[in-house]
């Protein structure tokens, strides 16, 4: 799959990425990519839910009343949960949502995300873009000229770049990674994935290696 390359003023630069077809090129499989996202939500979530049980909640613990001779119905002390202010039953508790999928798995649902992407024609490869200093607003500049400012954008870098990273995080449909760090979600939950230069060729080199 060949890509143009362009520059931050939105204008070709005459060269040309290739990307691998048996990366981008393949037929998506949608059930793993499901099992991917489901693991990487699943993993956000923080699972310190909790409630306490009449044996936690504050409350005397004498018994009401009698057992028998009341005319009225058995009761306990205050913690019971039938009570306002008493325990739960049943309430959630602390625990872990994480989900296990084989490295195959999810490396397969990786490239099956960059395949849609692919053949969404949701792919931009951009000269890679160096910024002397932070600055938000020359960054939304170069967002406009490449003409994703309207949507949802992905930008991969190949190493962590400060000043890049910066630059990007306070505009509202933006965002950056690291090549070694893309996920299935991230790559479905953009509209545009915008691969620096250097990103790009990475795929490249390891289609070469691996051949």
């Amino acid at each position: 799959m060949i890509i143009e390359v362009i520059n931050t003023a939105g204008e070709k630069t005459g060269r040309t990425v290739n990307l691998p077809e048996d990366i981008f090129g393949i037929e998506p499989n949608t059930h793993v990519m499901y099992l991917a996202v489901k693991q990487h939500l699943a993993a956000r979530r923080q699972g310190t839910h909790k409630v306490k049980t009449r044996a936690e909640v504050q409350g005397a613990s004498r018994k009401l009343h009698k057992q028998k001779g009341t005319g009225g119905a058995r009761k306990g002390n205050l913690r019971n949960p039938l009570y306002k202010g008493g325990g739960t039953i049943f309430g959630p508790k602390p625990h872990a949502y994480d989900l296990k999928l084989n490295r195959k798995v999810k490396d397969l649902a990786r490239m099956s995300a960059l395949a849609i992407k692919a053949k969404g024609n949701a792919i931009v490869v951009l000269e890679d873009v160096t910024m002397a200093a932070p600055k938000t607003k020359e960054f939304a500049g170069v967002m406009k000229n490449i003409g994703v400012d309207s949507k949802k954008a992905l930008f991969v870098y190949p190493d962590y770049n400060t000043n890049l990273y910066l630059s990007l995080r306070n505009v509202p449909n933006a965002s950056g990674m690291v090549l070694s760090d893309i996920n299935t979600y991230d790559i479905m939950n953009a509209d545009v994935m915008v691969l620096t230069e250097a990103a790009a060729k990475i795929f490249t080199e390891l289609e070469t290696a691996e051949a």
